[in-house]
């Protein structure tokens, strides 16, 4: 059973990736999928620009005294993230330019600030 702490956390990091796909919206990509589980990993965001597939992960800080949200993406993640997507482009049969962006989120609601990083993490 969850513990309150951890069921607010939750509802908060929802909020905040909803806003982000909204943010993103407003920036030209289209929504495909938020939230997407798979074998072990997970997709924030899955996005289109043009032709290209975008797998967008969100990090959150309510502020930057202890470093950026961006800085949160350990090489463990990245791997993970890339298998996820691996996984996710085998199981819907898609053959198609990808990559992945990150997403930093500074503040709280409604007052976001957004770190835009496309193609950060290196999908070999």
């Amino acid at each position: 059973m969850l513990n309150p702490k951890a069921i607010l956390s939750r509802h908060r990091g929802a909020l905040i990736e909803r806003a982000a796909g909204d943010w993103l919206c407003r920036q030209g990509l289209i929504m495909v999928e938020r939230n997407v589980q798979i074998r072990g990993g997970e997709l924030d965001l899955v996005m289109r620009e043009g032709d290209t597939l975008v797998f967008v992960e969100v990090r959150h800080r309510s502020d930057s005294r202890f470093g950026s949200a961006a800085e949160t993406i350990t090489a463990t993640k990245q791997r993970r993230l890339i298998k996820t997507a691996r996984f996710y482009l085998h199981r819907n049969g898609l053959s198609c330019p990808c990559r992945f962006d990150v997403l930093a989120v500074t503040g709280n609601p409604p007052d976001l600030e957004y770190q835009w990083l496309k193609n950060a993490i290196e999908a070999n």
